[in-house]
């Protein structure tokens, strides 16, 4: 039994693609994270929404936004299964609220929102995904986060495949598998290298789709999902090359194999199948098969070349013009979207520039007031210094005349005791001498 419930572990492991590798980023209990990362082995499945709904309730009883960030994670998967993109768009803006400044939770939030990017071109949303890259791109610069900078650098890689841009995808994708080490993001490096390979093969050069295909399928012993995707590229490079034994090999063992059903998605299965039955000449079955295909573009291109195999250049050509139209809408909406992104952007450049304006306006108003403050306060210091040397000045006038008074009164004091001193003096002189006259007394 316990071998059972591991083996039904690793294969719901093989299955995920490696960007939903499952990690415990928000630190949450070990009880509350197994039954997470249970749901998430099979992030599709509609039945998610009770637990993710359980987990948001828990999160607000408890006040936690480890746990709603959980629960909303387990949500919107399921709203991009059931095409309620709306709501998807909100739980995933409400994650970005509930983790807006916090560091510690920066790695599940690059987690999050590379998912989500990934839907919105799915779903031909390429403008809003690269916005949400670039808004990556900054935030990682700021928290200098490398794994920020790779996840950031491989949606503009998808990106640019999308818009069959397979130089600038491969530039982006090396730009990403460059952040792998710093990251500590080591299981990402063989999707990057996988995913350079498949862009080698657009472009036509096989060698080095060849050389990134070997280098990825050197990590198939720690990331045994790997095989199932390097097995695929080979097939699709044989196929590009005509190599058909090699290529029925492939495809031969990729059929046999339960997780090549279980790992991929029914367009790449579709279209794989359309190569192997054109291969083969069974080319009515090959039709049918390009009707199954869930975009015109890829209906078009697989028909017209099946068309030309059969010899019908009327259909042929109605298909290739089908096509052309297409990617002429294509080059039209992308153009759009580069418009209105390098609109966001510009409108974001001056709303930085308007703040940074306005912060230096602020400190141009603190420092005027400083100065204003600092003349008024050394105005009256000194003012009050002057007044302060006007009262010393009255004082030492008061304090003169005060001691001229005195100096004059006590010289008439001494004047006068004197006189008194000499008048005593004469007086005794009269009582011992009867000669002195009264009239010399009187002047006396």
């Amino acid at each position: 039994m316990t071998r059972r419930i591991l083996l039904t572990l690793l294969l719901a492991l093989l299955v995920l693609p490696s960007n939903a590798q499952i990690v415990n980023h928000l630190k949450v209990s070990k009880e509350v994270f197994e039954l997470y990362a249970q749901k998430r082995f099979d992030r599709y499945n509609p039945g998610n929404l009770e637990r993710a709904d359980s987990l948001y309730q828990a999160g607000v009883l408890r006040d936690s936004y480890r746990l709603k960030c959980l629960g909303l994670s387990l949500e919107f998967p399921v709203r991009f299964a059931q095409g309620d993109y709306a709501r998807m768009d909100e739980a995933v803006a409400e994650i970005k609220e509930l983790l807006k400044g916090n560091a510690e939770a920066r790695a599940f939030y690059f987690n999050t929102i590379h998912e989500y990017c990934q839907y919105l071109i799915h779903i031909g949303r390429a403008s809003d995904a690269m916005l949400e890259a670039r808004a990556m791109e900054r935030l990682a610069t700021r928290s200098k986060s490398a794994l920020g900078h790779m996840y950031a650098s491989r949606i503009a890689g998808l990106i640019q495949s999308d818009r069959t841009n397979a130089y600038l995808a491969i530039l982006n994708f090396e730009k990403a598998a460059g952040y792998c080490k710093e990251a500590h993001a080591e299981q990402e490096l063989p999707n990057l290298l996988i995913l350079i390979a498949q862009e080698y093969i657009k472009t036509g050069e096989f060698p080095q789709a060849e050389e990134n295909c070997a280098k990825a399928e050197v990590y198939q012993e720690f990331f045994p999902g790997i095989r199932i995707k390097a097995l695929m590229t080979r097939a699709y490079l044989y196929n590009a090359e005509k190599d058909w034994p090699r290529f029925w090999e492939c495809y031969d063992t990729l059929v046999a194999d339960p997780l090549y059903r279980m790992q991929t998605e029914s367009d790449d299965r579709f279209e794989m199948d359309v190569c192997y039955l054109r291969s083969r000449g069974l080319l009515d079955a090959a039709l049918a098969a390009a009707d199954s295909l869930s975009t015109a573009r890829a209906r078009h291109d697989k028909k017209h070349g099946i068309y030309a195999d059969m010899g019908a250049f009327g259909p042929a050509y109605g298909e290739l013009s089908s096509l052309m139209v297409e990617k002429d809408s294509i080059y039209i909406k992308v153009q759009n979207e580069d418009l209105a992104i390098l609109d966001a952007e510009m409108n974001n450049a001056r709303l930085r520039q308007e703040a940074i304006r306005l912060k230096a306006q602020n400190q141009n108003t603190i420092l005027l007031g400083f100065l204003v403050m600092f003349a008024i306060a050394f105005f009256a210091i000194l003012l009050g210094q002057w007044q302060l040397r006007q009262n010393l000045d009255e004082m030492r006038k008061r304090n003169a005349e005060v001691i001229r008074a005195r100096r004059a009164f006590q010289k008439a004091m001494d004047a006068k005791e004197s006189e008194n001193s000499h008048k005593i003096q004469m007086l005794q002189n009269r009582k011992t001498n009867p000669l002195i006259s009264y009239e010399d007394l009187l002047n006396s």
